[in-house]
């Protein structure tokens, strides 16, 4: 799963996804496409997709549309061509979920999420209730564009998905006259963001008036223009994503672990000196507490009315200050957790016997409390 994301609109992200999900499938990938824009959906209309109703399978799940060889759910085939979605945060997230939870993939090798721009509700989603193998940050040349990709790609960072990389989008434009390459909003600057932070770059796209038309007809530009340099790149783009990754350090996700009866415990990943502190290798729980293996091998012990006591939710905590709302003496010295499960790659969400269970425990903060802790075991 690969977000693909921007800092703000008009950068032609929606572009880039319905082009390199094409390009992956005529490079003989199974590729799906979540339009995880609520509420401005565009990657039907530029695949070519009819607005006619989802059908539902004998399970009861939502076939997915396709054209050009890749599967597609989006809003707009569930609404009116010109109906807006008007609904609040809640709404959205059950949306979210049902695209990618309740439709009739089928096995893919790669499913790409076509996000809005900025860093609100849905992103949050995302990252929280999927295990995403990673996001692309799509940005033109143009400084501003440049700054506000970064707040994207820092709070991807925040939440563990790791960067896959940066593309630079509407880098140039060549006159199909004399050749002349023009820079219309500055040059390099995707490179330099991406040199800057020490992530990938994933090459540039430059401007060309056949992408708007091809958008509009419903034909993407790597099957209109296969020759054209923007197509080039496209391709290019596709095939540095479709690398098989290597596998990355700590216990898979998601998981959900009933602790009464050891259901949905996660299977122990390798841990080792000088792996990454931010992931973790194992669980387990006993009598005095939650313990933690990270997979630096760090071992960590926490005990349950601890964890409890810390709880970081806006019921126990103030939000804007931090100042302590729960009061100590109110959790029985008995409190124990029931319930442990995954959120995204960057926390846990810890259920306690009291009942209580809004609390999302992010790595940093497990690291950051005081426990029992012993090195390299």
């Amino acid at each position: 799963m690969i977000a693909i994301s921007s800092g703000k609109g008009g950068v032609g992200k929606s572009t880039v996804t319905a082009n390199i999900a094409v390009a992956m499938a005529d490079a003989g990938l199974s590729v799906g496409v979540v339009d995880a824009d609520i509420y401005g959906p565009s990657i039907p209309r530029m695949l070519g997709i009819a607005a006619a109703k989802p059908t539902m399978s004998p399970n009861q799940k939502v076939i997915p549309a396709e054209a050009h060889g890749v599967k597609v759910i989006s809003m707009a085939m569930l609404t009116d061509d010109e109906a807006p979605a008007i609904m609040r945060g809640p709404m959205v997230t059950k949306y979210l979920q049902m695209f990618v939870r309740q439709v009739e993939w089928g096995a893919l090798d790669v499913m790409l999420l076509d996000l809005p721009p900025g860093t609100g509700d849905i992103q949050l989603t995302l990252a929280q209730a999927f295990p995403l193998a990673g996001a692309v940050v799509v940005s033109t040349p143009q400084d501003v564009s440049l700054k506000i990709a970064k707040r994207g790609l820092r709070m991807m960072e925040q939440v563990n998905v790791p960067i896959l990389g940066v593309v630079e989008n509407m880098s140039g434009f060549t006159c199909p006259s004399c050749g002349t390459v023009t820079h219309i909003f500055h040059q390099g600057g995707g490179e330099a963001i991406a040199e800057e932070l020490g992530i990938a770059f994933l090459g540039k796209v430059p401007l060309d008036p056949a992408v708007v038309d091809c958008g509009d007809e419903g034909t993407p530009l790597v099957r209109a223009a296969p020759e054209s340099p923007a197509a080039d790149s496209y391709r290019r783009i596709a095939g540095a994503l479709a690398q098989p990754e290597a596998e990355t350090a700590g216990i898979t996700t998601p998981f959900a672990w009933t602790l009464a009866d050891d259901a949905g415990k996660p299977v122990a990943a390798p841990a080792s000196p000088g792996g990454p502190v931010d992931r973790l290798a194992a669980l387990d729980h006993d009598d005095a507490g939650l313990v933690l293996r990270w997979a630096d091998a760090t071992e960590q012990r926490l005990a349950d009315r601890d964890l409890r006591l810390a709880c970081p939710c806006a019921q126990c905590r103030d939000e804007m200050t931090g100042a302590q709302l729960l009061e100590p003496q109110s959790v029985p010295l008995d409190t124990r957790i029931t319930r442990i499960w995954s959120v995204g790659n960057y926390a846990l969400g810890i259920a306690f016997s009291d009942g209580h269970d809004s609390g999302i425990f992010t790595f940093k903060s497990l690291r950051a409390m005081q426990g029992t802790e012993m090195e390299d075991v």
